[in-house]
């Protein structure tokens, strides 16, 4: 099977800390990494779940804007409020 380079950009301090948890575990970058491809191909998947924040919900933006609109206004009442989330959520 022929071999080619990957070439990615990372933070500085994430590449040492990585290289250092690759070290600990017995394995290189190139191992990990070949393993994560592996699981990705395998499972079709991500080998880790990836979400959004809920404060960024169209809902919860839609309510920061009638707030910001109310203290623009004169007409803000400051209570504290649970984040607002959409109805899939």
């Amino acid at each position: 099977m022929a071999q080619v380079n990957l070439s990615v950009r990372i933070d500085e301090k994430d590449k040492k800390n990585f290289e250092l948890f690759c070290n600990e575990t017995g394995m290189n970058v190139s191992v990990a990494i070949n393993m994560f491809i592996k699981a990705v191909l395998r499972e079709h998947k991500l080998p880790f779940e990836v979400t959004t924040d809920p404060f960024y919900s169209d809902k919860n933006i839609q309510y920061l804007g009638k707030k910001v609109n109310d203290i623009n206004e004169g007409k803000a009442k400051f209570v504290e409020h649970e984040l607002v989330a959409d109805d899939d959520e």
